[in-house]
């Protein structure tokens, strides 16, 4: 697949935040958390950005932006471009099956109050990420999954279709030839739409939707659907949001940590290379066998990417330009 080539310091006084190892519960006043960001010059919004070479996806969600449309809106229908798109084959329709040859999808969203829905291992219904959205915002629910999940979106009036295409299933069957699991790094076997936005009224809120890890073993769910894992939104502070192995994403609660690190004052930037190294810290010597990517949004519109190989990109729309970036990486040569 030829996608896959992935604030100045508060002053923040909490009991139980430990910089080096762990990270506490900052309970900061409005006072303090102003702090945060009292120094930038300037705030830019709107803006979008997402995982990966995805234009079309966040071309979508600058122009509801622009017309004055929620951060919500934006993720949302930003993210359906990509689950529409048979080509991509980690996302939504043609995504590659589990082993059983089912394509199984995850998604979660959240919202600028920090409410949370997801769907995990659904089939045969394309737009996950707006089925999402209905547990959020119509069900008293976190998270449905399976045919609960299907069953839910069916009774929405969500079309129910055949998500494995002809592509993805000659793929499925070459695989089932040798049946060898390897996931090849930015190529293979994982992959993810996250998105993140800040609309002009300032408020964030982010999507991830994902087809999951291909051939995975049937009923697998990974990080792309778990809140703090895969995703995490804070409107007081910005969001976060993960692509690559799940299992190791989830291991660490990555967006998460990278949201309590900007509270601490961290840059984006800062914030993602310090999730990154937490992973390879946690899995030390597998690291050179995985991909995770990071990207990071904070409240002032400051964006920060990182991940732990070389070609992992992503996309920032912002100030009218729709730009794709090469994220910088943790596993340089050692001179």
């Amino acid at each position: 697949m030829k996608r896959r080539n992935f604030l100045k310091k508060a002053s923040v006084s909490c009991a139980g935040v430990v910089a080096s190892s762990a990270i506490g519960s900052c309970n900061l006043s409005t006072s303090e958390k102003s702090i945060v960001f009292s120094n930038l010059k300037q705030v830019t919004r709107p803006i979008v950005i997402a995982t990966w070479r995805v234009a079309k996806a966040t071309e979508k969600a600058w122009e509801i932006l622009q017309n004055n449309g929620t951060a919500l809106d934006a993720v949302e229908q930003g993210c359906r471009v990509e689950e529409a798109d048979v080509k991509n084959q980690s996302v939504g329709k043609g995504g590659l099956p589990d082993r059983d040859g089912n394509v199984t999808l995850d998604a979660c969203i959240m919202d600028k109050f920090g409410n949370y829905g997801a769907v995990t291992a659904v089939q045969n219904i394309t737009h996950v990420i707006s089925v999402a959205r209905k547990v959020m915002e119509e069900t008293p629910h976190v998270i449905l999954t399976g045919e609960g999940a299907k069953k839910f979106a069916l009774s929405k009036g969500f079309k129910e279709e055949d998500l494995l295409t002809e592509s993805s299933k000659k793929a499925w069957l070459k695989w089932k030839e040798t049946s060898l699991y390897k996931p090849i790094i930015n190529i293979e076997n994982h992959d993810t739409i996250g998105m993140l936005a800040i609309d002009k009224k300032g408020d964030i809120s982010g999507a991830c939707t994902t087809s999951g890890l291909s051939y995975k073993m049937a009923g697998r769910v990974g990080d792309s659907a778990i809140i703090g894992s895969g995703l995490f939104i804070d409107n007081e502070i910005g969001g976060a949001t993960a692509t690559g192995m799940g299992e190791e994403v989830l291991k660490t609660v990555g967006s998460f940590l990278i949201v309590e690190l900007m509270r601490q004052g961290k840059s984006p930037q800062k914030a993602c290379e310090e999730a990154v190294k937490r992973v390879v810290k946690k899995s030390g010597e597998r690291y050179k066998n995985f991909q995770v990517g990071f990207i990071a949004l904070n409240k002032a519109g400051e964006t920060g990417a990182y991940c732990i190989h070389e070609w992992f990109n992503y996309q920032v729309y912002a100030k009218g330009e729709n730009k794709n970036y090469k994220s910088n990486y943790y596993n340089k040569p050692k001179n």
